[in-house]
């Protein structure tokens, strides 16, 4: 790991991700903060992104963060992620890029492994508050995903979904 990553890496989880959430024009200056020292950090971070209070995001490694979009307050999320364009998320969020093996019955799923599958997240995409996003998930350009669903599966573009686990309720067009 790089010196200055990991130098950006000790101010962030020492003292930005404790800074106020960037919710009012006085607290601007904590956005600025966070984003200057998380394009250091990420693989790719675009322009007048957002990184919230109490974002956690480990190392950072393999994260990719398009233009104009943002993490929630106290969101956790891990690489591989590309997030798109124009990215709304709201607090809570998880995005989980890893898993336990479970496929054999002879050893306990403990002593498996884990497995990584990367995360796609679209562009213009919306997504609620304390949704959790499971490994291996697409998330379609246009989607709006409801707060508190848990989505297991792929989502199309401009589709609406929501529940436990997520489901199409409609479509934005």
């Amino acid at each position: 790991m790089k010196i200055k990553k990991l130098l950006c890496l000790v101010v962030f989880y020492g003292f930005a991700r404790y800074l106020p959430a960037s919710t009012s024009p006085m607290t601007r200056w904590a956005r600025k903060i966070r984003r200057s020292i998380c394009r250091h950090i990420f693989d790719k971070c675009g322009d007048n992104v957002n990184v919230e209070s109490g974002a956690c995001f480990a190392t950072g490694g393999g994260i990719c963060l398009g233009s104009g979009s943002g993490l929630g307050v106290n969101c956790s999320v891990h690489g591989p992620l590309k997030i798109g364009d124009n990215v709304m998320m709201g607090p809570d969020v998880t995005i989980l890029t890893h898993t336990h093996n479970i496929e054999r019955t002879d050893i306990p799923m403990g002593k498996q492994g884990m497995r990584e599958a990367e995360v796609i997240i679209g562009n213009d995409v919306w997504i609620g508050m304390r949704v959790i996003i499971m490994p291996g998930v697409k998330v379609g350009d246009g989607a709006v995903i409801g707060a508190g669903a848990v989505v297991t599966k792929d989502v199309p573009a401009f589709a609406i979904v929501g529940g436990v686990p997520a489901k199409v309720i409609k479509y934005r067009k």
